[in-house]
């Protein structure tokens, strides 16, 4: 790796590749921000903005070009499933392919936890743990299969990051701001297990795990507990501390004025273990109680109604 190694970004726009944008210029790379709709990459000194379609053979070779890495962000969750499979299952192997071809040194794929079975029952969840199976879902199916066709794709390490639910501002946020407009709007939305485990992490600490291995501060190693596997496919989850459905559902309701619907049922209550994570020098700074106050401030801010 040179002293500003270049890596390519695709969904440069969205929450989470935006701000991996962001800490790589803070770590000193230089960014080739892959977006669909020119203007929207970051407006940050060392950003590039390249548009295009990143599952285009020919787009996709001359973005990786002299890069050192490629992280991978988009996935079109609240599509059908033949566009969920299109783009992810079939069209991240795409631009994964051209970089192996090119030389390109490391693949970060930004997966998630959801891939894993976390009925009521399992337990603690780690890399080993058993996935889902094919009535979880498109979302959980369609990343499953995204990773699977991942680890085919040989001549460069890849890294498969599992977070579970992502925390943190934007418009775009599931879980700061979709998930609390459906609660705003739907009853039916308010009902929750509230002993229920709530898997998190917040988007800083992602992003920030995701930039010290695509810049190389994370460095290859032969064993899975110390590094990403120099060649290989290495799964790795991204999860903070403990938290219940309770702790994330009151927070939400609490701020929009709304009374929660606690219901009773088997629930998961396992944890999404991140030692590999640890291991490999990652360590979460954003606390629960921070995270759930960037929730209920945001949502007190917008105007009820």
């Amino acid at each position: 790796m040179n002293s500003s190694p270049v890596v390519v970004v695709t969904g440069a726009n969205g929450l989470v590749g935006s701000r991996i944008c962001a800490t790589l210029v803070e770590r000193g790379a230089s960014v080739c921000a892959v977006v669909r709709r020119a203007g929207t990459a970051p407006d940050l000194v060392g950003v590039e903005e390249r548009v295009g379609e990143f599952f285009d053979p020919a787009f996709a070779a001359a973005v990786v070009d002299g890069a050192y890495a490629v992280v991978t962000t988009v996935h079109p969750m609240a599509s059908d499933l033949e566009t969920q499979h299109r783009i992810a299952v079939e069209g991240t192997p795409v631009i994964a392919r051209a970089a192996a071809s090119a030389g390109v040194e490391r693949l970060v794929h930004i997966s998630t936890a959801g891939v894993y079975d976390r009925s009521p029952g399992v337990g603690d969840v780690d890399e080993t743990s058993a996935l889902v199976d094919d009535a979880a879902g498109d979302y959980a199916v369609t990343k499953r299969d995204t990773d699977a066709a991942l680890a085919e794709v040989d001549g460069i390490t890849r890294v498969l990051l599992r977070p579970p639910a992502i925390l943190g501002a934007g418009e775009t946020s599931v879980w700061n701001t979709l998930r609390p407009a459906a609660i705003r709007e739907k009853e039916r939305a308010r009902r929750a297990l509230p002993q229920q485990t709530f898997a998190w992490v917040h988007v800083t600490d992602l992003a920030t795990f995701a930039a010290d291995i695509a810049s190389g501060r994370v460095a290859a190693s032969t064993d899975p507990s110390t590094g990403p596997v120099a060649g290989a496919c290495t799964p790795a989850n991204v999860a903070a501390g403990p938290a219940t459905v309770r702790d994330y559902h009151s927070t939400v309701t609490g701020a929009l004025g709304v009374e929660p619907v606690w219901d009773d049922a088997p629930a998961w209550t396992g944890q999404i273990l991140a030692d590999r994570a640890r291991g490999w020098g990652w360590v979460p700074r954003v606390e629960l109680a921070d995270a759930l106050a960037e929730i209920d401030a945001g949502l007190r801010r917008q105007p009820s109604g």
